[in-house]
């Protein structure tokens, strides 16, 4: 399920159809390798909050890492050496999760997926994908030292992607973690994690090749490190290492296949800054949930094409109580045309412009209610409990 808290996709009892954005591009979520013991195939689900205090542990200042070499004689670390610090810190994730297929085989089965995570504190935390642990029933951690855990789920958020688990375990090694606001381009980039979902602990290299590029995933637009060390499916919530062996950023996606005109895309794959993950990890972490982000509050569906009562769009399909949508007078199948003079025409849309707004925020939003266009204010609160909002 989306966040709903926010403005969502969300399956509505009313007339206007869901109908998903698909992103430009061929990117693929390389987190979870799956199969299906049975017939049936699919993703899991499960909720299981907490918090305890934690101790992260912070790089220390040190100028960017430049280009590191295989081997290096002017005092910087090897491939090697980076790998060697960052390794112990890097775990591979298999999950379970219960699927119910209802074709003319239909039945219930058991469907495994595997994915990486990154440990960030002694007490046993570990940052990962959510699309790697959202919906599941079991998590198992595989340490570096191939002694095996069952995982906690802590919290997920879907919009970054982020989601913390949570092991019970002695002598951990958290990751150290970098500042990717520092990192620039044709910088090392070291890449750990468990592609295929069976060879944890695999070490690629490469660069920098970008270090922010806006991306739409799963309907989300995302600022993005892009690297080309070699990243494939299991990959996701493994670290993107810089040439210190600090953690620079969490794997989440590949671009692959071919162009419109038939070349293959290779090289190309991205990782969410650290400075994202790690705010949003620490969030979760505290209350199982991201407390700081500006929300409308409200459920939305996209229409992507005219029909005879309504017009293409972003429409809101219900209102969460408490929120500041609520008490601008916003309603049901109004259809938002552009929020502080920016065009709105999908959730995409919205998604790029609230990543930016800030609680407390007054925006204006221009809808359309019933064939008349109207200016609406609305002051953004934070997320808000809707346990009780919706059946």
């Amino acid at each position: 399920m989306n966040d709903m808290t926010e403005y969502s996709n969300h399956e509505t009892r009313k007339t206007i159809r869901k109908r998903r954005y698909h992103p430009v591009l061929n990117m693929l979520l390389c987190g979870v390798i799956g199969t299906a013991c049975g017939l049936g195939g699919g993703w899991f689900a499960v909720t299981h909050l907490g918090s305890a205090s934690t101790v992260v542990y912070q790089s220390a200042e040190t100028a960017p890492s430049v280009q590191t070499n295989v081997n290096n004689t002017d005092g910087t670390m090897t491939i090697s050496e980076a790998a060697s610090k960052a390794s112990p810190s890097v775990v591979e994730i298999i999950v379970e999760g219960t699927v119910t297929n209802y074709g003319i085989f239909g039945g219930t089965y058991t469907s495994t997926g595997a994915g990486s995570g990154v440990i960030i504190s002694e007490t046993g935390y570990i940052i990962t994908n959510n699309h790697v642990v959202k919906d599941t029933n079991k998590i198992t951690v595989t340490t570096y030292d191939g002694k095996e855990y069952e995982a906690q789920l802590v919290g997920t958020d879907a919009k970054t992607d982020i989601a913390v688990i949570k092991i019970t375990a002695p002598d951990l090694i958290p990751a150290v973690v970098g500042d990717s606001s520092k990192i620039s381009q044709g910088d090392t980039a070291i890449v750990i994690g468990n592609p295929l979902g069976t060879l944890g602990g695999t070490v690629t290299n490469g660069v920098i090749s970008a270090v922010s590029r806006e991306l739409v995933i799963e309907n989300e637009s995302m600022n993005l490190i892009q690297t080309d060390a070699t990243i494939n499916s299991g990959n996701s919530g493994g670290g993107l290492f810089d040439g210190n062996g600090n953690l620079i950023g969490i794997v989440n996606a590949k671009d692959s296949g071919t162009t419109s005109s038939g070349a293959s895309i290779e090289g190309i794959g991205f990782a969410i800054p650290i400075n994202t993950a790690m705010d949003v990890a620490s969030q979760l972490m505290e209350s199982g949930r991201v407390t700081n982000r500006a929300t409308l509050g409200v459920y939305l569906d996209e229409l992507t094409r005219s029909t005879q009562h309504y017009k293409a769009g972003l429409y809101i399909t219900d209102i969460i109580h408490g929120s500041g949508a609520e008490a601008a007078g916003l309603a049901a199948y109004d259809r938002i045309i552009s929020v502080d003079g920016t065009e709105v025409s999908s959730y995409t849309d919205l998604s790029r412009i609230m990543r930016d707004k800030k609680i407390g925020e007054t925006i204006t939003l221009k809808i359309e209610r019933d064939g008349t266009e109207m200016d609406v204010q609305v002051t953004l609160t934070g997320t808000l409990d809707t346990s009780t909002e919706q059946g």
